[in-house]
């Protein structure tokens, strides 16, 4: 005798896997690179930039040694790569934040010092690469950070007030004071508290202008 399906029923037809939509090319390719330049970063910020090796970078990225070498020369060059990014991220962050604040320039000071530290805690690795293993790992990264001290201290001499007769290098001696701070609390392995030292870099920053600077909105 037939099976019931041969009498009449009618067989639901196989239900066909749903594919999986390829990746844009350049998509794959950014995302790869990305993976290079952050496995850098933990690696160096782990064991140091000398002691990290290509062999390292592959295997935390996952990738081949080849799509390493297709995105970059060498080691140093995703070391400066990875360097550029963590800085130019930091700073377009300190610029949102100074321009989104009031016109007070107190507050565009605190702003930008929240967006700095907020950028630390979030991205420790990428910050320990910045702040600390790139002033010696290679003789083009210490240049890079020495440049991005300098944006640093035209940043804040265009932000706070004009005309106070104090030292021309106050806000080197600021951005310097800042950088250690900072310098000293990620080798301490507390980059993820970094926010913590708000209160005490807003005052640091902000006390030589007082009594100098003219009165503002918010003036006691």
């Amino acid at each position: 005798m037939p099976p019931p399906q041969a009498r009449g029923a009618q067989v639901k037809p196989a239900r066909m896997k749903p594919t999986r939509p390829l990746l844009p090319r350049e998509f794959v390719a950014a995302h790869k690179k990305r993976r290079i330049m952050d496995a850098i970063a933990e690696l160096s910020a782990e064991s140091g930039y000398e002691a990290t090796s290509i062999a390292d970078i592959v295997r935390r990225a996952g990738v081949a040694r080849k799509t390493l070498y297709d995105n970059f020369e060498g080691k140093e060059e995703v070391f400066l790569t990875a360097l550029d990014g963590a800085i130019a991220e930091a700073r377009q962050r300190v610029e949102a934040a100074c321009e989104a604040a009031s016109e007070d320039w107190r507050q565009r000071i605190e702003a930008g010092l929240a967006a700095l530290l907020t950028y630390v805690a979030e991205q420790p690795a990428y910050a320990r690469t910045w702040v600390i293993e790139a002033l010696s790992a290679t003789p083009a990264s210490s240049a890079r950070c020495d440049e991005a001290v300098r944006q640093f201290i035209e940043l804040l001499r265009g932000s706070v007030p004009q005309g106070t007769g104090l030292p021309d290098t106050i806000e080197e001696t600021l951005v310097g004071g800042v950088a250690w701070i900072l310098h000293q609390q990620i080798r301490r392995g507390e980059a993820e508290q970094a926010l913590d030292l708000l209160p005490e870099l807003t005052e640091f920053v902000l006390s030589p202008y007082r009594g100098v600077a003219n009165p503002g909105p918010g003036t006691s």
